[in-house]
């Protein structure tokens, strides 16, 4: 279903939005393009409805557009004046607060496991005051979801609002604008009761009744839907339908799905025949020397759980001498939060480790680990292409869309060993060796048997990988969500 034959306005929230702007030394701002599945899914919608995607401006230069476009208001390539897109200039001590202490640093905390709880989370006065930055954050959204859908009753209007960022935005928005139909969607996991039960009891409940102001919640996996499902009964009391997928809470029903989203093959693959990527090509397939090849692409997050994937490579050369000087692990990680203390000291540790691999196990001739902290999107795709072997062990995750793409743009085809606990072990599982990812023996066993896999099997499962892995574009799942709204 196309936006079009729905009928309607269609509006989109989310923290990060489809541009963002660069400052440069003359003072002159310059737009690109957003990444990400969700720019991706709106691209086969933006030219059919008449749609305003919504979202938060994220840096001084992203202020500074917002500020110098009337409203905020402009065109998805981010010229002013448009309509397209609408950045809010939220006051900076209110986004730091909702971004940094509440949705990254609690929710996301709280989603993943991620607490060392002897000593965290400890819910005091300053989380309170962060609490209220974080419901003027969601309510900003919400006004403006509600000013820009238009006038009541003229004719259908959709809104779907995207993460945990924006949690409390669907209840708000329901309660100025009960015509509109919405939508929320979550991308993390979802916390199990007994975990979930960590927030203070308002704070929790208002996240779980935020989400049920939606006629539709959505989730990347079951399991994630399960929780949510357990936290709805058991935190709310709210009557939860498994068999329909349906939670009714003080006389409102809100629908739950199950959307795996996928990756756009065509898209990927056309962008890694590109020639930035190319010219890094030729430089990661020297630099690995005809030597087999292990690949990562992370964030540098805490879920992602790059410290144990070391620890796993170290042990298997350690237990498994035979693949010294055969194999090469390419591990890119992205920064992630440099703002947190603890994603910084994260980072250090991971580099301190890939430096110990490479000092106990390196030779004149043969470097076991390249690993770099950067942001190089091309880079990232020259290393799938090369990679005989995928690595992706999160300790928990949404999704992971790096296991989908790594089989999709391998160039010879790849073996995944993947976790347990991301989403895409869902799909991907009968095909990928899936491991405990705390686990560091197993992980190791399992770069052994990836490595070791014959090149037909190999090319049997990365094609299998690859069709699972595009089975649900962003396009698609983007356009189920609207039609789970209607018309």
């Amino acid at each position: 279903m196309s936006a079009r034959s729905a009928g309607g306005r269609v509006l989109i929230a989310s923290n990060r939005g489809p541009v963002s702007f660069a400052l440069g030394d003359d003072g002159q701002l310059t737009a690109r393009r957003g990444g990400g599945g969700m720019v991706s899914g709106l691209s086969t919608v933006a030219g059919e409805a008449d749609l305003l995607w919504v979202a938060a401006a994220l840096s001084d230069a992203d202020r500074a557009a917002a500020r110098e476009a009337p409203d905020g208001r402009m065109d998805l390539d981010g010229t002013p004046g448009g309509s397209g897109v609408r950045l809010l200039d939220i006051p900076e001590a209110t986004f730091d607060a909702a971004y940094n202490a509440v949705a990254n640093s609690c929710l996301w905390f709280i989603h993943h496991l991620l607490y060392d709880t002897p000593n965290q989370p400890s819910f005091g006065a300053d989380f309170r005051r962060d609490w209220e930055h974080f419901r003027a954050y969601n309510a900003a959204f919400a006004e403006a979801l509600a000013a820009d859908a238009g006038p009541a009753g003229s004719s259908s209007i959709r809104a779907v609002v995207q993460d945990y960022h924006l949690s409390l935005v669907p209840r708000m928005l329901a309660d100025l604008r009960p015509d509109i139909k919405i939508a929320h969607f979550s991308h993390t996991p979802w916390a199990p009761p007994e975990y979930y039960r960590m927030l203070p009891d308002r704070v929790g409940r208002e996240v779980l009744e935020g989400i049920l102001g939606a006629d539709q919640a959505g989730f990347l996996s079951q399991r994630w839907a399960d929780s949510f499902l357990d936290c709805c009964a058991e935190v709310l009391g709210a009557a939860v339908d498994r068999a329909a997928q349906q939670v009714s809470y003080r006389g409102h029903v809100t629908g739950v799905a199950v959307r795996p989203l996928g990756v756009d093959a065509d898209e990927l693959v056309a962008r890694a025949a590109e020639p930035d990527v190319q010219d890094r090509l030729a430089a990661l397939t020297a630099a690995a020397g005809g030597t087999r090849v292990i690949v990562r692409v992370d964030r540098t997050e805490l879920s992602k759980n790059i410290a144990r994937g070391l620890a796993a490579y170290r042990e298997l050369l350690f237990t498994r001498p035979q693949w010294r000087g055969r194999v090469t692990h390419i591990a890119f990680a992205y920064p992630s939060r440099t703002d947190l203390p603890e994603y910084r000291a994260y980072t250090a540790n991971v580099q301190r480790l890939a430096d110990e691999i490479n000092a106990e196990f390196g030779t004149a001739d043969w470097r076991p680990l390249i690993f770099e902290v950067l942001d190089d999107y091309a880079r990232s795709l020259a290393a799938y292409r090369i990679a005989d072997v995928a690595l992706v062990n999160p300790i928990r995750d949404g999704m992971n869309l790096v296991a989908k793409e790594i089989p999709i743009v391998a160039d010879h085809g790849c073996a995944l060993v993947l976790s347990t606990e991301a989403g895409a072990a869902d799909e991907l599982g009968s095909e990928a060796l899936l491991v405990n990812p705390y686990d560091v023996t197993a992980t190791a066993d399992a770069l052994h048997e990836a490595l070791s896999m014959t090149e037909a099997e190999r090319a049997r499962r990365s094609a299998a990988l690859a069709k699972a892995g595009s089975a649900m574009p962003p396009q698609l799942w983007f356009a189920q969500q609207l039609a789970a709204l209607g018309s």
